[in-house]
């Protein structure tokens, strides 16, 4: 039994997430786990709220709520969404847990005392409105290249191009609107990342198996222009972990905080001793999975992300955990991903395009998005969501693939043999070539699926479906009971226990229905098929099944077209 680390990009806590960033990382994240505890295997798989920053700061300012107040309630909708979309984390923590806050402190103290930090004068923008000192992200100004009167003091939204604060035309205070700002001398901490270089990039060379996206990424921003830079982990925030060297107070650091980049990747191993916590189980449970001296040198630890996340994943973070000198896990392999692009555009959180987790659900199940997100994710190049697309795929996959042949069989047996599975008849060579197609493909899917070629994997799963379809197609057991009933019972016999099968090899996709499946042929589990020959004969002749109602609904022309009305604009 394999032992297996899991952890998705944590989501910002700045409001509901869209589907682009669903599918970029905790999908299939969680497609993984499922596959792997479906296997047998050992999963811990983590994911948590990342709570501190700017954003959330202007964020809970909007809403008219304390940060903390507002940070607490975000974490709740976002855990209740991620149900809605049948994640299946181990726990879902939030980075601003004393967990994070103590491990935080921890290493900012090791990296101190490996020499790997370094303090900085920095001149930067202070507000008299506001009594504070304004990170990028908290001005705002006119563009001196686009001339966008609402870019920010890091980037401009509106041309991309990167920005100082003092680039800006009439800079204000994001906070106030205030335009009473003087520029200010203020000491901040860097990491020494510049220091490490040769370490990570040795650490990188050793990832032949990682996606090029991900390789390519990381070696970009080794080697561009001066090499890998170092960064700073402080700002001059209220909200967010307080600069300490570990439990010691850091002289000249008073009232600052960590940067959100510095903390937000510590969550990952602050949410298994959450995990633990709550679990009621000792420290030695979480450190078993995170420590290489606590028993994690077995330990397959495998990240999802989209290719924004990737430097501070590939470095940064690697970094962070190397420049410690402790024996931390590493990263075994970072899957990475394209931009899922919205109806000829791009998905926006800040701009409220595309279509969000909570409106997705509102209209249709999970298993609906799950599938059509899963076997289009943007692991290659890009992928646009279309609406037409979108109802090809669900009514000729789902409807008229895998939902009609669970109908065709249960319906006919029900009609022809009662509601259990008919004796009589034996196996065809039909049926054997059948197996045999079938141990072929499962083996095939398998591959695909451990390798995390997700598209890849999808498709051979709609193959399998097929398959069951093809068989029940050329068989006719419908025609064939005119003549010889036996048969026919033989024939419709192999064709539930296909529903079994299907059951189980599905399951990581459309976990919902898959449940129905079970339920519905009475299964007490969903055993992987080590044996697809063994598994397809689990259900023996006289066990109940009951008929399922529609596994899949079609979706019509008129919703469709209503739907791409409908989410045309903004969020509002």
């Amino acid at each position: 039994m394999a032992r297996i680390l899991i952890t998705s990009a944590i989501p910002y806590i700045n409001g509901i997430k869209h589907l682009g960033n669903l599918v970029g990382s905790q999908l299939p994240a969680d497609l993984h786990a499922r596959y792997h505890r479906a296997r047998g295997n050992e999963v811990l798989f983590l994911c948590s709220t990342d709570e501190h920053g700017t954003p959330a700061e202007l964020a809970a300012a909007k809403a008219g709520k304390p940060v903390a107040d507002y940070c607490a309630e975000m974490h709740a909708v976002q855990a209740d969404l991620a149900k809605g979309f049948c994640l299946s984390f181990d726990h879902f923590g939030r980075s601003s847990s004393p967990q994070n806050r103590r491990l935080t402190q921890y290493f900012a103290g090791r990296l101190a005392d490996q020499g790997l930090i370094r303090e900085v004068s920095e001149r930067q923008v202070y507000s008299h409105a506001d009594g504070r000192f304004l990170p990028d992200r908290y001005i705002e100004g006119t563009c001196p290249n686009c001339g966008y009167d609402r870019a920010r003091g890091d980037q401009c939204e509106n041309c991309t191009k990167q920005l100082d604060p003092t680039d800006l035309i009439d800079p204000r205070s994001a906070i106030s609107g205030s335009t009473n700002l003087e520029v200010r001398e203020t000491k901040h901490l860097y990491l020494r990342q510049s220091v490490l270089r040769p370490d990570l990039e040795a650490w990188i060379d050793t990832k032949t198996d990682w996606p090029i996206l991900t390789t390519s990424i990381a070696k970009k921003w080794l080697n561009d222009g001066d090499g890998l830079q170092d960064r700073g982990i402080t700002r001059d925030l209220d909200w967010g972990v307080p600069v300490k060297k570990g439990t010691e107070d850091w002289p000249g650091m008073e009232g600052k905080v960590f940067y959100v980049w510095f903390d937000a990747p510590i969550e990952y191993i602050a949410s298994a001793a959450e995990w633990a916590e709550a679990s009621n189980l000792t420290d030695s449970e979480w450190e078993r999975w995170w420590r290489t001296d606590k028993g994690a040198e077995d330990v397959r630890y495998v990240q999802f992300m989209g290719k924004d996340n990737v430097p501070f994943h590939t470095l940064s973070f690697p970094a962070t955990i190397m420049g410690s000198g402790d024996p931390w896990k590493l990263v075994d392999y970072i899957k990475s991903f394209n931009y899922l692009n919205y109806d000829g555009g791009q998905f926006s959180t800040s701009q409220g395009r595309g279509v969000f987790m909570d409106q997705a659900l509102s209209i249709l199940p999970a298993d609906y998005w799950r599938w059509w997100l899963l076997s289009h994710v943007p692991e290659s190049s890009d992928t646009e969501f279309t609406w037409e697309n979108f109802q090809t795929n669900v009514n000729k996959d789902l409807a008229d693939v895998l939902g009609n042949f669970v109908s065709r069989v249960t319906k006919f047996c029900r009609s022809k043999f009662g509601e259990a599975v008919p004796a009589g008849g034996a196996d065809t060579p039909e049926a054997a070539a059948l197996v045999a197609d079938l141990t072929a493909r499962v083996q095939q899917y398998q591959a695909h699926m451990d390798a995390i070629d997700i598209r890849k994997a999808a498709a051979e799963l709609r193959a399998i479906w097929v398959v069951g379809n093809e068989y029940l197609q050329n068989a006719a057991p419908w025609t064939l009971y005119k003549t010889d009933p036996d048969a026919a019972a033989a024939v419709t016999r192999l064709a539930l226990n296909l529903i079994g099968l299907y059951a189980a090899l599905s399951q990581p996709f459309i976990p919902n229905a898959s449940e129905t499946l079970r339920q519905a042929m009475g299964l007490a589990s969903l055993d992987w098929p080590e044996d697809v020959a063994a598994a397809l004969t689990a259900l023996s002749a006289g066990a109940p099944f009951t008929v399922p109602d529609v596994l899949f609904r079609k979706i019509t022309d008129e919703e469709r077209e209503g739907w791409q009305e409908q989410f045309a604009g903004q969020r509002g």
